[in-house]
């Protein structure tokens, strides 16, 4: 048995259904019914998702065992939905282990910001803006150059696409939420902090020349700029020994963050 949730968009807007603890052959059957709803063969969904034909077949039948996650993303996307996976631990609560680890990182994040003493921060900031709807994980705001900053604090890099669009929306509110604030921005920045691990390099090698692009500047940039912010900065870097999680039975506990001779924390 599995967890997912397809997510049919019409207009631009997406209209969620989900469903839950179904079967393999209960996916094929919705991702089936989604495609004579739009009168294509299965060929005409093989030529969109770049996928062969015996494979959407193949997903038809609920014969997803062989099936690589990434072309069952790509066969529901063509569709127009979207195919969500969830993780289940038999160890305990697997949301409480998460929080947890986010927790850290806002933690480390609030030592560092206090640590450059020009900073002032407000963590879990949500909006609600005509419709859109989220949380900023850290709001700041430097007062003598003007400039806010949107941070956004990654555990695990899943979804590259949704970050990104997600972020870029948060930067586009961020100047409205500042002045909600009493700040008057003349520069919004924004940084993508990912938890220092394994799984999260070989992520960010995978998908290098697209986070490069979209956030050019490193942690030694960062670093440089948060000290003495000159305009905006668009930046990625890791946040080092964060709630690592390993592979054994149970979790070792939220290490400490690494810190400097200065006493504050490291980003990488």
């Amino acid at each position: 048995m599995s967890r997912w949730r397809w997510s049919p968009v019409r207009g631009g807007k997406a209209r969620v259904a989900r469903l839950l603890f179904v079967d393999d052959r209960q996916v094929g059957a919705a991702i089936r019914a989604l495609r004579i709803r739009r009168r294509w063969r299965q060929s005409d969904v093989a030529r969109t998702a770049n996928v062969s034909r015996e494979m959407v077949g193949r997903i038809e039948r609920g014969s997803l065992g062989s099936v690589p996650l990434e072309r069952l993303r790509r066969v529901a996307d063509a569709l127009g939905a979207r195919f969500d996976t969830a993780v289940r631990w038999q160890g305990g609560d697997l949301g409480r282990l998460l929080s947890a680890r986010h927790s850290a990182m806002h933690e480390a994040m609030a030592q560092f910001l206090l640590a450059l003493g020009s900073w002032v921060s407000e963590p879990e900031v949500s909006f609600s803006v005509y419709g859109e709807r989220g949380v900023i994980d850290v709001l700041a705001w430097h007062p003598s150059s003007r400039t806010v900053l949107v941070i956004e604090l990654k555990t695990e890099l899943v979804d590259l696409n949704e970050t990104m669009g997600t972020l870029d929306r948060k930067r586009r509110l961020a100047d409205g939420l500042a002045r909600d604030r009493g700040w008057d921005p003349v520069a919004v920045g924004v940084w993508l902090a990912i938890a220092e691990s394994r799984t999260n390099r070989r992520a960010l090698a995978t998908h290098a020349t697209v986070l490069r692009s979209k956030y050019p500047a490193d942690g030694r940039s960062i670093r440089a700029w948060l000290r003495h912010p000159v305009g905006p900065i668009v930046g990625l870097s890791f946040l080092p020994d964060v709630g690592v999680v390993t592979s054994r039975r149970d979790t070792q506990p939220i290490r400490r963050v690494r810190k400097s001779r200065g006493g504050s924390a490291t980003l990488d």
